[in-house]
């Protein structure tokens, strides 16, 4: 180790910062490389030790000596994946390439250790006579799987092949990733004609404006990114315009350019139909649905179909309401397609609701949107969050803030991270740097350090970041994962707060949505930018009016992405055909709007093809089922009763992956979750 880069590298040593969080401010990218390869070499160390040992097998030091084993390498990775995804460049990528392979060995090498697993499963044969706590059993359990799923039980060539193949999905996610983010990030539109951009709010004119600016051009430039994109396609009367924008960003990674994802995604979903079949599994999704509430195929088809049958029939009646009133304005012969149904759609929202989301802006500034959502946490869990400027960010738009429970005690840290930057890929989501665990030789609890990073409307020159209603709800949604970081009480970190089933995950972000048509939890910070005033008690109400509209069709939109994704990961057989016809077979049943042959969800569907999931995006309907029973609690005792609060913290937000989630679910809500309240809260029953 070169001594000179020791001392320089902070990564080698304990972060002398408020809380031990992250020094980014020294951090860098010559950093990462010598702090991984230490980190490798380190726990490679630890896993020797583990072998060596002349002692009795124990669990003590077998199985939690594998659970603190590679903490350098889990503090560098950590920071080097989260930079990938908040705030990446060439230099980054590049070395994510170089990396990857040499984590993905290294993690084989674990796994594929005859010695260590030997040692793992002389401890798991014995569980029934060591008297283990619930939490160690179930570590026990998820370190004995998780052997045997990264391929402990595979012989002679079998394992080279496995090593090769995982090998190949961590480029291939890598290449998915990074080919999405470059293809949003080059396409632009810019426009210099004032009649193009007719029906567009001020303020989205204003910061196309200021895009076109920084840019050095005259005029006004649309991009792909959400905050962009979405307004355009809501409000823009130019036709030709839409599709335009459309077909850029829903033929993503297509083009048969350095970008394309076609011949990727075959090759990622091919390679994990093969990984899953080494192991002994039909298909990917029969190998995954075996860590997940579902625990198997059927069960989600079951779930799909059941939504298909009940919102079917409300989606085609709005489909044809969505139509009708297109007709009215351009003659009988018009058909609604894509990249007309958010401009008609808000149309007759507003006709019968007298409702659009730039009447709501005003309201939703995001200074007091945060005041709201943070004030929610408080009014139900009783906790704070103070600013701290002193701790360290990776950008200058990022926040900091310290989180102190009911008693005062300091609970963790979170970060805020709200607009859309080149180096930021696109979407919402929360992650963490450093995860909740309390030390076996202390006893001290050792807090998380979270981070929410999403991609809202940015402030103008004029006005700041005023929120759509839609981002407003997507705050409460990665707001409601922090919680489930923040609270996280385990005794280890891989068990610790979000580390739970997909199809759970999403029951603490989901059920945070519901509050956003509560009148009661509204008047707590919505008010008018500049006037100061309270939103009106009958705007609220149009807003819960108007909740359910397009219900089903929005259903229906998520069912088919769970019905791609399942056509992907229940092959047995390679796929070498037609992707965009593939697709198309896959969620026609689901469609209500007509298809366009050139466009392709895959080829950008970063959730199954390079996020955790592939064979789990019907996770959302199913936590939806889930936060709609949870929710209807919070209705019945009063949306802010700390009673059912503290019974969500304590048996669902602190328990992380320490039981079975339906045994928690349960002790939560008294009764199994039914489908019913979903039904009735979008008015389908």
């Amino acid at each position: 180790m070169n001594n000179i880069l020791n001392a320089q590298n902070p990564f080698f040593e304990s972060y002398q910062t408020p809380h031990g969080t992250v020094p980014f401010d020294r951090i860098k990218t010559e950093h990462y490389e010598p702090a991984i390869l230490e980190g490798i070499n380190q726990q490679k160390a630890e896993i020797e030790a583990i072998i060596q040992n002349p002692d009795k097998v124990t669990f003590a030091n077998t199985i939690e000596a594998y659970e603190q084993s590679g903490k350098l390498l889990d503090k560098v990775t950590t920071v080097f994946g989260n930079m990938l995804s908040a705030e990446t460049n060439d230099e980054l990528q590049a070395l994510a390439q170089k990396i990857m392979p040499l984590l993905s060995e290294h993690s084989n090498n674990i796994t594929l250790n005859e010695k260590l697993f030997d040692r793992v499963k002389e401890v798991f044969n014995q569980k029934n006579a060591l008297q283990l706590t619930q939490e160690q059993s179930r570590l026990l359990n998820d370190i004995y799987d998780s052997f045997i799923r990264h391929g402990a039980n595979l012989k002679g060539e079998a394992r080279e092949q496995y090593r090769q193949l995982t090998n190949e999905l961590s480029m291939l996610t890598l290449s998915f990733s990074e080919n999405n983010l470059k293809e949003t990030n080059h396409y632009q539109m810019l426009l210099t004609d004032k009649a193009d951009i007719a029906g567009l709010p001020e303020i989205i004119i204003e910061a196309a404006a200021e895009t076109a600016e920084s840019e050095e051009k005259d005029g006004w430039v649309f991009t792909l990114h959400a905050p962009s994109y979405v307004p355009f396609m809501t409000y823009a009367d130019n036709r030709e315009l839409r599709q335009k924008l459309y077909m850029a960003y829903n033929t993503k990674c297509t083009h048969n350019n350095e970008y394309d994802n076609t011949d990727i995604v075959k090759k990622i979903a091919n390679t994990r139909m093969k990984i899953a079949q080494l192991l002994g599994y039909k298909n990917y999704a029969e190998y995954s649905l075996k860590k997940r509430m579902a625990e198997n195929s059927n069960t989600v088809y079951k779930l799909l179909n059941q939504l298909l049958e009940a919102y079917t029939p409300t989606a085609q009646q709005e489909y044809l309401e969505v139509q009708e009133l297109a007709r009215q304005e351009q003659g009988n012969d018009f058909v609604i397609m894509p990249w007309d149904w958010s401009y008609y759609s808000n149309k007759l929202k507003d006709k019968k609701f007298n409702l659009n989301e730039e009447m709501l802006r005003p309201y939703f500034e995001l200074e007091q949107v945060k005041k709201g959502v943070f004030g929610l946490a408080e009014k139900l869990y009783g906790i704070s969050f103070k600013k701290n400027t002193e701790i360290p960010v990776y950008h200058k738009e990022v926040e900091a803030y310290e989180v102190y429970d009911k008693d005062g005690k300091y609970l963790a840290v979170l970060y805020t991270d709200f607009h859309p930057r080149t180096g930021k890929r696109a979407g919402a989501w929360m992650t963490s740097y450093k995860e909740q665990w309390i030390d076996s030789k202390t006893g001290e609890n050792s807090r998380p350090h979270i981070s929410v990073v999403m991609n809202f409307t940015k402030p103008t020159e004029s006005k700041p970041a005023l929120l759509t209603f839609n981002e407003v709800k997507t705050f409460l949604h990665e707001f409601g994962h922090s919680l489930h970081g923040i609270f996280a009480y385990s005794t280890y970190q891989s068990q610790s707060g979000t580390n739970v089933y997909w199809d759970f995950v999403e029951l603490p972000s989901q059920i945070m949505e519901n509050f956003a048509i509560e009148k009661e939890f509204l008047h707590t910070f919505a008010k008018h930018y500049q006037t100061g005033d309270l939103i009106p008690n009958e705007l609220v109400q149009r807003i819960v009016d108007s909740s359910n509209f397009n219900a089903a069709y929005a259903c229906l939109r998520q069912v088919s992405f769970g019905l791609l994704d399942m056509a992907w990961y229940t092959r047995s057989t390679p796929f070498n055909g037609d992707v965009k016809v593939y697709e198309l077979e896959a969620w026609k049943e689901a469609q209500i709007l007509p298809t366009v042959d050139e466009t392709c969800m895959s080829t950008q569907f970063s959730h199954i093809f390079a996020g955790g999931y592939a064979a789990g995006y019907y996770s959302y309907k199913w936590a939806e089922v889930l936060d709609a029973d949870a929710f209807s609690l919070f209705k019945q005792k009063g949306i802010f009763n700390r009673e059912v609060a503290n019974s969500f913290r304590d048996n669902i937000l602190s328990k992380g992956s320490t039981e079975h989630p339906m045994t928690l679910y349960k002790r939560f809500r008294g009764q199994d979750p039914t489908i019913d309240a979903l039904l009735k809260r979008n008015g389908i029953k």
